[in-house]
């Protein structure tokens, strides 16, 4: 088999969800039926590489300093929805469910994996809630062992505050899943049916 190809495909296949004939699939899709697309996929590739990376208050991805969603006068600003991932503040805002700000921890606690507190975006959370500004935290992490884990780390260490209102969603999602997946009526849920976190 040629190498180029292979190397493609092997490249395709890398990405989530992809198998090798899907990624095979794409790589033809790409070289023989429309080249084109080839060279505008590239492009588009290349450019989000160069210009986007993360906002420096929530982690969210941008081409400036801060999203749009940091910097607006629209959003609740008292509010905090700490979610995993980017993908998960754009299933939040896809559904259009909630109306404050976010933090994005790049992930959580995981022992198992060698993911520790320092490994996630914590320390700028705990600067953000030194700031007095926000009211109320919503933890809209996974319902797993993992997600569990890492609300209870961040009730314990970094939401200690007692004038601080932290709530957790759960209702409507299933347990071991994540909120990337889940449909908008059972985000709006989730997030109505949301309740004090303690213990």
């Amino acid at each position: 088999m040629n190498e180029p190809y292979e190397r493609l495909v092997q490249s395709l296949k890398s990405l989530p969800g992809l198998g090798y004939r899907s990624a095979e699939k794409i790589a033809l899709y790409l070289l023989v039926e429309k080249p084109e697309r080839a060279k505008e996929l590239t492009q588009s590739i290349t450019l989000a590489d160069e210009v986007l990376g993360p906002c420096r208050i929530c982690g969210n991805l941008t081409d400036a300093d801060e999203c749009k969603i940091c910097s607006s006068d629209e959003r609740e600003s008292n509010r905090l929805c700490v979610v995993e991932s980017v993908t998960d503040l754009f299933a939040m805002e896809k559904a259009g469910v909630f109306h404050g700000k976010y933090h994005i921890l790049m992930g959580k606690l995981s022992p198992v994996r060698g993911i520790g507190s320092d490994q996630l975006n914590i320390s700028s959370l705990i600067k953000r809630i030194d700031e007095g500004e926000i009211e109320e935290v919503i933890l809209a992490l996974s319902n797993d062992m993992e997600g569990e884990a890492t609300c209870h780390y961040l009730k314990n260490e970094v939401l200690k505050d007692d004038n601080l209102k932290v709530t957790r969603i759960g209702f409507g999602l299933p347990s071991g899943g994540g909120i990337t997946y889940a449909d908008e009526n059972t985000l709006q849920n989730a997030l109505q049916s949301r309740k004090s976190f303690d213990f």
